[in-house]
């Protein structure tokens, strides 16, 4: 599939864009799926990186590496990975009379009267160490990848999302499997070597992002849960019922409570009226948190992915101060891809998954079209209120 025909024209407050990591930079030799998967894979999407700055004053980047049967269909047979605790990776076999092949990311099951999914890849994460302006790659850590080891990851571990917080690097991950889809908690010392604290959200609830400091002594961070099904909104209403972005506390970021009233829903009046989730983890700025998230827009199966934003009382973050949902400030670049144009099987997706400072600039960093990981650097000033 290649991307869309007329290039993006670069808004004036981006100073900067471009793809720091593809698909082309992993060697799949240091796969973790080498250790029992006799299939032939390849590197689907390198995509969705947490962000860290590290303490050498480095940009530690978390990728999101896709991995995909590279014949996924034989003999009659549709075939998707899983770990398995006893036996390693696996291809499952589905007849392909049983499923529906309508997405590029995961097909359906039809055996079952409720909707179950396969995923066309396994995901693992694999640390890459930047330059402190992110323009350059200094060192790729496959001594510290980070693959399944529960089976409440047997689908793969996607997304990461990394805060700083109380000197220490705290990473959350989404956990894909057959029990539950679920978020797991992970802390590093140093922001390369993690250690997994375990499952801290459970079944349906994703994009967890925690703010980078205790607010009124307790721990915040944005949840996104979702659900088979959602109820109708009224009429009148200015938003869509669907997935929306929450917020939740805890004392031990361990122990969440959901607040009890809604945060940030997809307004009708905004091309973000499908689903919207959490993208960046909040920034404290002068004005309050600032928070980057993705809207989506219908289109065809998957949808256009865009990145928005707002600000949030650093005081309370339950109190929304400003809110940028009419238009986008980010949106999938068919000028950055063409070199890889041949490795495209999505379009109009930016998934945005972190911000650093540097200078007097943010670089945003985000997944492009579930394939590369893109840097973004746009003026602070911007943000402002």
């Amino acid at each position: 599939m290649s991307n869309s025909a007329a290039l993006t024209i670069t808004p004036d407050y981006i100073i900067g864009d471009h793809l720091i990591f593809t698909p082309d930079h992993v060697d799949l030799s240091f796969s973790p799926l080498r250790k029992s998967l006799k299939e032939k894979t390849f590197v689907l999407g390198a995509f969705n990186p947490g962000v860290c700055r590290l303490g050498n004053g480095n940009l530690l980047l978390m990728v999101r590496v896709a991995e995909a049967l590279l014949r996924p269909v034989i003999d009659g047979n549709a075939y998707s990975i899983r770990w398995d605790r006893e036996r390693g990776y696996q291809a499952d076999a589905w007849p392909l009379a049983d499923v529906s092949m309508t997405d590029p990311r995961k097909f359906r099951i039809n055996a079952y009267s409720f909707p179950v999914y396969a995923l066309t890849s396994l995901s693992w994460l694999l640390p890459v160490e930047l330059n402190a302006d992110g323009s350059s790659i200094t060192r790729i850590h496959y001594d510290k990848i980070i693959s399944p080891q529960y089976s409440s990851q047997e689908y793969g571990i996607e997304d990461a999302r990394i805060s700083f917080i109380d000197n220490r690097y705290y990473m959350t991950t989404c956990c894909v499997s057959s029990e539950r889809h679920s978020t797991m908690l992970y802390v590093s010392e140093d922001g390369l070597r993690y250690r997994c604290l375990g499952i801290v959200l459970d079944h349906q609830n994703k994009d967890m992002l925690l703010f980078g400091e205790k607010i009124n002594g307790r721990y915040y961070a944005l949840t996104r849960p979702m659900g088979e099904c959602y109820f109708a909104s009224s009429p009148s209403a200015s938003w869509h019922p669907g997935a929306s972005i929450q917020l939740a506390s805890s004392p031990d970021l361990l122990h969440w409570k959901p607040w009890d009233a809604a945060l940030l829903r997809a307004c009708r009046s905004s091309s973000a009226n499908v689903k919207i989730g959490g993208g960046a983890p909040p920034f404290r700025t002068k004005d309050g948190w600032l928070i980057l998230y993705h809207g989506v827009e219908k289109k065809e199966e998957v949808g256009i992915y865009r990145t928005f934003w707002a600000i949030l009382d650093r005081n309370d973050p339950s109190r929304i101060l400003h809110l940028e949902d009419e238009k986008a400030f980010l949106e999938a670049n068919s000028s950055l891809t063409g070199s890889i144009g041949h490795q495209i099987y999505l379009n109009d997706v930016v998934f945005t998954t972190g911000i650093a400072e540097h200078e007097e600039d943010f670089l945003i960093v985000s997944g492009e079209l579930d394939l590369a990981c893109r840097i973004t650097r746009i003026p602070k000033k911007y943000f402002s209120i």
